[in-house]
């Protein structure tokens, strides 16, 4: 099963680094295969976000998420609802006082040709995925 964690320290307060991420329609400034993302319904707890990913030869991939745990400065969870693979993933806050530690974690599960011939390319996507967690200090101006 493909899955991917990193973890980042972030000099800003957890509130300011909870509320980017929970904006979901944020995605695009810190994560560079998002093409497009908007809020399909909802907010907190069962908000759905309609959004669409660079695939192969950079075409636009379905990747449309519902959010699974709402959990305010300490915890946000997801899961995909379109695209061919449907990952589940969290970020999780931790108050450091003046700054925030963010760890994002996704996996997925792959059977039948799924697992055979896409393992190393969604490996490789979710491991590309978390990284980009580095990029939300720049973001939020830290």
């Amino acid at each position: 099963m493909p899955s991917a964690r990193n973890s980042v320290t972030i000099a800003k307060p957890v509130e300011e680094v909870f509320a980017f991420v929970a904006d979901g329609t944020n995605a695009r400034r810190w994560r560079p295969a998002v093409l497009d993302v908007a809020l399909a319904s909802g907010s907190g707890l069962g908000a759905t976000y309609t959004q669409g990913v660079k695939g192969p030869g950079g075409r636009r991939i379905a990747a449309d998420y519902t959010v699974t745990a709402f959990e305010p400065n300490r915890r946000i969870a997801f899961r995909a609802i379109a695209g061919p693979v449907r990952p589940e993933g969290e970020y999780v806050f931790e108050d450091l006082g003046r700054s925030t530690r963010l760890t994002m974690s996704l996996r997925a599960e792959l059977s039948g040709w799924k697992k055979l011939l896409m393992s190393g390319p969604v490996q490789a996507s979710m491991d590309a995925e978390v990284a980009n967690i580095e990029r939300l200090g720049g973001e939020l101006g830290a």
